[in-house]
C-alpha cells in the first residue's frame, strides 16, 4: 500500500469500502428485517450509499481542511470540494451496494467472505484517515502528538514513513 503525498489530490472511497458497505443494511420500514428480495436489495443499498457517504466526508473534510490551513483554498470552495467528492462517492456507492445486494441475495453464503473482507478493507481505510488526520496538522501539532502517543506507548512510527523532517522519532 502507498501512501499518498499529493497535498491537493482529494482520496476516493474504494474498494476499501465496498465489502463493508454491501453488508451495511438500513432498515427502512423499521420491520425488524426484510421480508422480500426487493426491501433487500433496497435497504442494502440505502446503506452502502451511507456508508461510503460517510467514509467520503471524512476523507474529503480532513484532507481539504489541511489545504484550508495552508491557505491553499477557501471555506467556501472546501465545502463545494467535499459536496462533489461525497456525491460521486454516493453515486459509486449505490452501484456497488446494488451490486453486492443482488449477489448476496442469490449467494447468501458470500456474506462471511464479504465480512472478513470488510474487516481488512476497515483497517485500510482507518489508515487512509489516519494518513488524512496526519496530514493536516502542523509541526507543532505532529510534534506534540507524538511524543503523546510515545508517552501512552504507543509508536506512530509502523503508521508513517518517517520522512517527516519536523517530527524526530526515537
Amino acid at each position: 500500500m502507498t501512501r499518498e503525498r499529493d497535498p491537493f489530490r482529494i482520496p476516493r472511497a474504494g474498494l476499501e469500502i465496498a465489502a463493508i458497505a454491501g453488508l451495511t443494511s438500513i432498515d427502512i420500514n423499521l420491520n425488524g428485517g426484510a421480508i422480500n428480495g426487493g426491501e433487500i436489495v433496497a435497504e442494502s443499498t440505502l446503506g452502502g450509499m451511507a456508508v461510503y457517504a460517510i467514509y467520503q466526508t471524512l476523507l474529503s473534510g480532513l484532507r481539504t481542511e489541511a489545504l484550508r490551513k495552508r491557505g491553499a483554498i477557501s471555506r467556501t470552495v472546501q465545502i463545494q470540494m467535499i459536496s462533489t467528492t461525497v456525491w460521486e462517492s454516493v453515486k459509486q456507492g449505490a452501484a456497488v451496494s446494488v451490486l453486492l445486494g443482488v449477489l448476496l441475495l442469490v449467494f447468501p453464503w458470500l456474506s462471511l467472505p464479504l465480512s472478513i473482507m470488510g474487516m481488512v478493507g476497515m483497517g485500510v481505510a482507518s489508515i487512509e484517515l489516519f494518513n488524512a488526520f496526519w496530514d493536516g496538522l502542523d509541526a507543532m501539532q505532529r510534534a506534540e502528538l507524538h511524543a503523546a502517543s510515545m508517552e501512552a506507548g504507543v509508536n506512530l512510527r509502523r503508521f508513517l514513513n518517517g520522512d517527516q523532517p519536523d517530527v524526530q522519532f526515537f
